[in-house]
């Protein structure tokens, strides 16, 4: 996989030169005091890891104001969506943002500070469902206000229209490919 992303691409740089600056990131150049970058892909990739760097570390200091871990606030996120039922720990491991190596231990510290429960299941009584409960609903309501406003000031140089491409890159790059 590693290789695949630092290969020298065609897909990103379309000019036949190979002295790649047209155009370069500002920004990331002076984050990285990085003069130059190989070609698009580099720039792209680079620019991608930085900026989701940038949100994860914002995340970790909302959540550290409340206790929680970014983990723990994804569990958390994904129990509010499906209020009042739950999800088996191997659901919530499948819809986590970050893949987790035990949500069973941070299912354990949502429900120690009383922010989740568990019960068995009705098809299968040896599986354990996990729910969010008025506590934690409660925790997010005062978290929302801050995460909004943090993400908010964070990307308020992106229009609606700049949102969506956004959405779009990702989603471009989330889609498995022929090699994968």
């Amino acid at each position: 996989m590693g290789g695949r992303l630092i290969a020298k691409s065609t897909a990103c740089d379309k000019r036949s030169d190979s002295g790649y600056k047209e155009d370069m990131n500002e920004a990331l150049s002076r984050r990285l005091s990085h003069a130059q970058f190989t070609d698009p892909l580099q720039e792209a990739l680079l620019g991608l890891l930085v900026a989701a760097n940038l949100l994860n570390d914002m995340m970790d200091e909302l959540c550290e104001m409340h206790r929680i871990t970014r983990p723990q606030y994804n569990v958390l996120r994904i129990l509010r969506g499906v209020h009042p039922e739950g999800h088996a720990r191997c659901e919530i491991a499948r819809r986590m943002i970050d893949r987790a190596p035990d949500v069973t231990r941070l299912v354990d510290r949502l429900q120690a500070r009383g922010l989740v429960k568990r019960f068995r299941g009705n098809d299968d009584q040896r599986q354990t469902i996990t729910s969010i409960t008025a506590k934690g609903l409660k925790l997010l309501a005062r978290m929302q206000p801050q995460i909004d406003a943090a993400v908010g000031a964070r990307l308020r140089g992106l229009t609606d229209e700049d949102c969506r491409e956004l959405s779009r890159l990702c989603g471009a790059i989330l889609e498995p490919t022929s090699a994968e």
